[in-house]
């Protein structure tokens, strides 16, 4: 039997969640019926693609809750993934065949009656719903059931191949000494107070000559010189009229948010019976235990037990004892429908009058503004005629109630709040168009509405040094000063290692040369090091992945890489230069309950890398075997037909 290329069991969840998608635009695909490609005798149908394509889509937007184009969806490979998906799982189901894994009827008939989409209102199988929404997709019942129960056989072959591998335990053991590693180290900042004499400023010639060497820092952006049109609700909200009777009418509609009875944030745990109750509230009394822990004994956490803002009506029997608490603090037991219950009231929020008169305002500039919208929404059409019929940005002011602007963007231009810039609408625009484009009305978010032109690009070019003078100064000082602190600690560190023997303790009388080379006084110190610094601090004990405070990360990453102790390490971190000299490193403790989790999360993590490996390359073998073969043309036709 040639099946059709699937994906793992996730397929079957998708085909449930086809009642629900209706709202992303869902296409019948019953028409292309050819096929994309094969692997193997398994071919891989146009259907399939396109429900594997729409699927990636659509998950990117429960995501991110941002709906995508065809061309967004390509630009960022989701039609590479539902490909990629397609071929491994054509490439399993091809090998499960030749092989002969299969599972019985049952298999396929626990999965289809268990399935969610597929039960009635009373929570059991629904035949007809299941007929009805494989029809819906095109999908007839013997290939959907034939799909799941080649899902089932790759799986089987998935965790055969899979099954022996695990992650050797010396790799373990290795892993786990070097992730608990701790060091010793000794470390110094070098600033312009370090150097023996101040930086002088150069002169012009030498100005001017790190202008031009450096000209891309002194180089002004591409500017696109755009003039724009553009009308908001916000613009003509105080011109909008709004009936008196309509804001009342408003305000009774939302009358809840303006008349609000006092409010409590409660959360609520229930118990079997009311000794277990009792028991538990005198462990709180006596300070045994948290609510949270209380919680957590019973498999929950706070956020199942959040009743959120409940005022005294909506707790019940419970509201008399919530409500007498003056303070945070736990009611209870109290009968519920539920079973006895404790209650943390953990907030008091007041009530809340605001009468017609004082929401007035807030409610005249709501309804303007949704008002200024419709009217917005009316003359988008006409104006769109006016530019059609060769009216400029600048009839359009004259016309309508548009503003004209003008604007040098860079791509870079603040997005200042009431500035056109602040919009993402107008920001993408500026960017994409082109001087050979007729402007057209597009709309922003909030109802708004704008049309722009490009009127020249000015390319990017050197600021004359005269007009940058002061900055080019400033950006030479900073390096040369850069320049001289990198000097001056890689003598220091030169005289950390030629010092005496390096030291195995942090901070002995043995350690004096390195700790004072690097700014760290020692009393004991008599060794002819060089002069120690101003500043130097010690840290002892620094774990692998820890911080230093007051210095950057890169200070802790450059300390594990210090081979042995007696070594010392120059840091740049931007602008900043430090001095790090190793004092002495200190093996993994590799015992107790802690570390055993650790082992375990380790060995579990290199497992899963070696699964994945494996598994790649058993597929990529499976296909060199097999065969692959695509056909981009049906591709092609495919993602056409989803735009």
């Amino acid at each position: 039997m040639r099946g059709k290329g699937k994906s793992t069991i996730v397929w079957l969840l998708m085909g449930m969640l086809v009642l629900g998608l209706g709202g992303f635009g869902v296409t019948n695909f019953a028409a292309g019926t050819g096929d994309i490609g094969s692997v193997g005798e398994v071919d891989i149908s146009s259907r399939d693609y396109a429900r594997a394509l729409r699927g990636e889509t659509q998950d990117f937007a429960a995501r991110t809750g941002r709906q995508l184009t065809a061309a967004e969806a390509k630009s960022i490979g989701l039609d590479q993934a539902a490909l990629s998906r397609l071929v491994l799982g054509a490439t399993l189901e091809d090998e499960a065949m030749r092989l002969g894994v299969s599972v019985g009827d049952k298999a396929v008939l626990d999965q289809i009656s268990e399935a969610e989409a597929f039960k009635g209102l009373d929570g059991k199988f629904d035949r007809a719903r299941y007929a009805d929404t494989l029809n819906r997709e095109g999908i007839r019942e013997a290939e959907f059931e034939h799909d799941l129960r080649m899902d089932q056989a790759r799986l089987i072959l998935q965790r055969a191949a899979l099954a022996g591998v695990t992650a050797p335990e010396a790799v373990t053991e290795r892993s786990l000494g070097w992730l608990l590693e701790t060091r010793d180290i000794h470390w110094q900042e070098l600033t312009a107070a370090d150097l023996s004499e101040p930086v002088a400023d150069p002169d012009e010639a030498t100005l001017e000559a790190w202008h031009k060497a450096n000209a891309d820092r002194f180089t002004s952006p591409e500017i696109r010189q755009i003039t724009y049109a553009w009308l908001t609700p916000e613009m003509i909200e105080k011109t909008v009229e709004v009936d008196e009777q309509a804001l009342r009418d408003l305000y009774d509609q939302r009358k809840e948010e303006y008349q609000q009875p006092e409010r409590r944030m409660v959360e609520r745990l229930v118990f079997p019976t009311k000794e277990a109750a009792e028991a538990a509230k005198s462990r709180l009394e006596q300070g045994e235990v948290t609510f949270e822990q209380l919680a957590a004994e019973r498999g929950l956490t706070l956020a199942d037990l959040d009743l959120g803002e409940v005022a005294r009506e909506e707790l019940g029997a419970a509201g008399e004892a919530v409500f007498a608490l003056d303070q945070p603090g736990v009611a209870g037991p109290v009968a519920t429908d539920l079973g006895p219950a404790l209650f943390s009231m953990n907030a008091i929020l007041e009530p809340v009058n605001v009468p017609f008169e004082e929401a007035r305002e807030d409610l005249r500039v709501e309804a303007a503004v949704d008002r200024a919208r419709r009217q917005i929404d009316e003359q988008s059409s006409s104006i769109s005629d006016l530019m059609a019929g060769g009216a400029t940005l600048e009839d359009l002011v004259k016309e309508t109630r548009m503003e004209l602007g003008q604007i040098g963007w860079t791509g870079a231009n603040e997005s200042a709040p009431g500035s056109i810039v602040a919009y993402p609408e107008f920001r993408q625009r500026a960017a994409e168009v082109s001087q050979t484009d007729f402007p057209e009305v597009y709309e922003f978010e909030d109802g708004g509405i704008f049309a722009l032109r490009l009127d020249r690009v000015d390319p990017p070019a050197l600021i004359p040094f005269d007009e940058v003078r002061d900055r080019v100064l400033e950006d030479w000082r900073q390096n040369e000063t850069k320049r001289r602190l990198l000097a001056l600690a890689d003598e220091r560190k030169l005289a950390v290692e030629t010092a005496a023997e390096p030291p195995q303790n942090p901070i002995p009388a043995a350690t004096a040369p390195v700790a004072q080379a690097v700014g760290a006084a020692s009393p004991a110190v008599t060794a002819t090091a060089p002069e120690a610094p101003a500043k130097g601090q010690a840290v002892t004990g620094l774990e692998r992945g820890g911080f230093i405070d007051g210095a950057p990360q890169e200070l802790v990453s450059h300390a594990f890489e210090i081979k042995a102790a007696g070594d010392a390490e120059v840091v740049e971190a931007g602008d900043r230069v430090f001095l790090i000299a190793l004092d002495a490193i200190h093996a993994a403790k590799l015992e107790g309950p802690e570390i055993g989790m650790m082992r375990d999360g380790i060995a579990n993590r290199i497992s899963d890398s070696m699964r994945q490996d494996v598994f790649d390359y058993f597929t990529r073998a499976l296909q060199a075997q097999s065969g692959v073969s695509l056909n981009q043309t049906a591709i092609d036709a495919v993602n056409t037909q989803m735009q």
